[in-house]
């Protein structure tokens, strides 16, 4: 499958990076000036280096030897001289062209946040042999500034309504907790994910108990430690809770708390460039591709296309580069609903699979962090409370981090990062403090904006290929649980690519065409 999936021999290299030396060789080398004027120059490991032209008036003599440390220095003192003699004084032999990326490789994934940077992961990590597969990621915020990675609150919990979403979680947080044995890089110091298991607390008005009995159901079929808490059970295990309004909790007792998100995508991102992953400092404009007309089962035409080339806008700069490639991934969560449309999808007829959209979008929600001396101790957990506000301990000196998502008609202008603090004081606070009395007195310390990669169809993943663009893989649309299930995910969709099916995980309902048939993934715990 692997042989069919990915041409191999594609490749033609990376971009001639200039003349270069080598120690304790030769390189010889040949310039041109304007008007014809030529020389040639030979770097040997001598004690004098002559660079001769047509004129030997012009010829240039350096002494000294070029051994050890001081080799660079002469060397670089040559290429003065050279550059002074040439006509118009502009030749530049060495310019350096490393930032750019090859010119093919086997694999393009758009997006180097921690599910592009999984995904590259399991793509090494199953390659078979060793050395295989060349893979490119293409990351246009190199400082990670706006990434959703870095700005999340980093929790990881079980408690879903899917069975598939259990699955994922259970599996990177045994990832998590045992990170060095997956990312672990010889001669580097051990990663310290800063892990808290201190669980999630979910709780249920008299409207959700019984959708949360139910999910808890599916959560312990699928392996989970959960259980469930009655308002004075409630009330005994956590006495700073106010239980007006609450008729049942869950309480995650295993593999449940929060991470450190910027030691995650640090260590996948040194995992990965070890095991001979290329990175780009760029953005993905253009997709080049071929296509067939093809007829469905039932008669519909339909256009099967497959990218071949991929245009990388360099950083900061008007260049682009082609890259060649026989699969793509798209990762770029919250921009991945343009990266899709730049591959032609979603372009055709309404109501057909030519014209289905990839249904993600950018939204943007906001973190506030509050110090309250007399609130809840080390035992807290990450509380979500039937209003949607959530929040969780930062830190041992009573600081906190929470937040709530607002409604579809709250929602805010996502074309910068600016914070609204206002919606704190109105919709945050006013049901913190009802729930917790003490946050009466908590006072805002700072605040910060991040981006959820959202599904407007139904805020569940999309993983697996385009039926259609027959190359490009998804791993987005996670809705706010990306960042706890990146290593899961990322393991899927390796799997899809290497083998053509799900081997350890089916996560066959988050395919693109459910978009089509309008089969939901309906999950009912989405904060």
């Amino acid at each position: 499958m692997l042989r069919r999936t990915l041409l191999l021999g594609l490749c033609r290299g990376p971009l001639g990076r200039g003349l270069g030396t080598h120690r304790g060789g030769s390189i010889l080398g040949k310039v041109e000036g304007r008007g014809g004027y030529r020389g040639s120059w030979m770097a040997p490991s001598s004690s004098s280096v002559t660079f001769r032209t047509q004129d030997p008036a012009h010829d240039v003599k350096t002494v000294g030897r070029l051994g050890g440390g001081d080799r660079d220095g002469k060397m670089s003192e040559i290429k003065k001289k050279i550059q002074s003699i040439l006509p118009g004084g502009d030749w530049n032999p060495l310019y350096d062209t490393s930032y750019l990326p090859p010119e093919g490789s086997d694999v393009v994934i758009v997006g180097g946040g921690v599910l592009g940077l999984s995904v590259a992961y399991w793509l090494k990590k199953l390659e078979k042999p060793r050395g295989a597969i060349r893979v490119l990621v293409v990351e246009r915020d190199h400082t990670y500034s706006r990434a959703s990675t870095v700005l999340s609150v980093g929790g990881i919990r079980q408690q879903f309504s899917v069975p598939e979403n259990v699955q994922l979680s259970l599996f990177s947080v045994d990832f998590l907790r045992n990170i060095n044995e997956y990312l672990a890089v010889a001669d580097d110091p051990p990663l310290d994910i800063q892990f808290n298991p201190s669980g999630y607390l979910l709780l249920a008005s008299e409207k959700g108990a019984a959708i949360m009995e139910n999910n808890v159901k599916v959560q312990r079929q699928e392996g989970a430690k959960v259980c469930l808490m009655s308002p004075e059970q409630l009330r005994n295990k956590f006495p700073w809770i106010n239980t007006e309004g609450v008729a049942l909790a869950s309480y995650g007792m295993e593999h449940e708390g929060w991470f450190d998100p910027w030691c995650l995508l640090q260590g996948l991102r040194r995992k990965v460039q070890s095991m001979g992953v290329l990175f780009c400092r760029g953005e993905v404009t253009r997709f080049v591709s071929s296509s067939n007309l093809m007829k469905t089962a039932s008669g519909e035409e339909v256009n099967l296309k497959r990218i071949h080339e991929v245009h990388v806008k360099i950083d900061q700069s008007l260049e682009y580069q082609p890259v060649e490639c026989a699969i793509v991934v798209n990762a770029a969560g919250a921009w991945s609903g343009q990266v899709a449309e730049l591959a032609g999808i979603g372009n055709g007829p309404p109501g057909t699979l030519q014209g289905t959209k990839l249904p993600v979008e950018l939204r943007k929600r906001y973190v506030y962090l509050w110090h309250c001396p007399q609130g809840p101790g080390l035992e807290t957990p990450f509380v979500i409370d039937p209003s949607g506000t959530y929040f969780r301990r930062e830190g041992l000196g009573h600081n906190y981090l929470g937040g709530c998502s607002p409604t579809e008609e709250e929602e805010p202008d996502p074309g910068n990062l600016e914070v609204d603090h206002d919606f704190f004081q109105d919709r945050v606070w006013p049901p913190l403090a009802q729930r917790v009395p003490a946050f009466e007195t908590l006072k805002v310390r700072s605040a910060w904006a991040g981006y959820y990669d959202y599904n407007t169809f139904d805020q569940n993943g999309v993983v697996g290929p385009h039926p259609l663009v027959i190359n490009m893989y998804f791993a987005t649309g996670f809705s706010g649980h990306g960042l706890q299930q990146a290593p899961a995910v990322g393991r899927a969709v390796a799997e899809m690519v290497l083998e053509g099916h799900f081997q350890t995980i089916n996560l066959s309902s988050f395919l693109f065409s459910r978009f089509y048939s309008g089969e939901k993934v309906q999950e009912h715990n989405i904060i």
